[in-house]
């Protein structure tokens, strides 16, 4: 099976070079493509310089525009699986094999940061959030998942087939909307306990005030999911 990493990257010309380099140490018999997505700092000239292919988005179209492109890619190029690792060096690149392991079982394996391993948190609304849209989506699709948001993700021939057709662009649109239509959809999910490392570069911006939004947010984004997903699964059967 071909397999592709896909990384998407805006403004990581300080950190993609190491990632990368971790990346190609530990799977050295999978392709890199990095999607610079509109960044202003030289990311793609990094990129490039690592002998790395790059598709560079003309502006900022954010995680999922820059993953749309990266399935595009993978499906023009016969590419049978796919997974996302963040430019950040947040993902641990050792964690990619066992992360692709999940693909044996459903045809979504997601890298869970709340599956007893590591020592990642996150607390507030931002948490309530996560507990409330991974407990929604564990029952739909019929298996416990704790980490619904997580962008550590693969996806499989039958879900590339899926994104290539309907993959969302817009905000949590990348982790929560396109698990919610896959499913509505008959796809099937798993999740692989990972670790997340610090990240190498740039400042998470979390207050009380945003998180309270995310909360908010991603309970609109799960319903937008739901619906679009009945209206795609309609139009395959029709």
């Amino acid at each position: 099976m071909k397999t592709l990493v896909v990384m998407p990257a805006w403004n990581e010309a300080a950190t993609i070079a190491p990632v990368l380099a971790d990346v190609r140490r530990e799977c050295p018999d999978f392709h890199i493509v990095v999607v610079d997505d509109g960044s202003t700092d030289g990311t793609a000239d990094v990129v490039r310089a690592e002998g790395v292919d790059v598709l560079q988005l003309p502006f900022n179209l954010g995680v999922g525009g820059a993953m749309r492109a990266g399935f595009h890619y993978a499906k023009r190029n016969g590419f049978s699986r796919v997974i996302q690792v963040d430019a950040d060096g947040q993902h641990d690149p050792s964690d990619i094999r066992a992360v692709l392991a999940g693909l044996d079982r459903a045809d979504i394996s997601i890298g869970a940061r709340f599956a007893d391993t590591g020592d990642y948190t996150v607390a507030g609304p931002r948490r309530w959030a996560m507990v409330l849209l991974s407990t929604i989506l564990s029952r739909r699709a019929g298996t416990r998942l704790t980490d619904v948001t997580s962008g550590f993700r693969a996806a499989n021939q039958a879900a590339l087939d899926y994104y290539v057709r309907f993959f969302p662009v817009e905000y949590l649109g990348d982790t929560v909307e396109s698990l919610a239509g896959a499913l509505q959809n008959g796809l099937t999910v798993t999740q692989v306990p990972v670790s997340m490392r610090p990240r190498a570069g740039g400042r998470p911006s979390q207050n009380f005030a945003r998180s309270s939004v995310y909360l908010v947010r991603s309970m609109f984004v799960l319903s937008l999911g739901i619906v679009r997903g009945r209206r795609i699964a309609h139009k395959a059967a029709a």
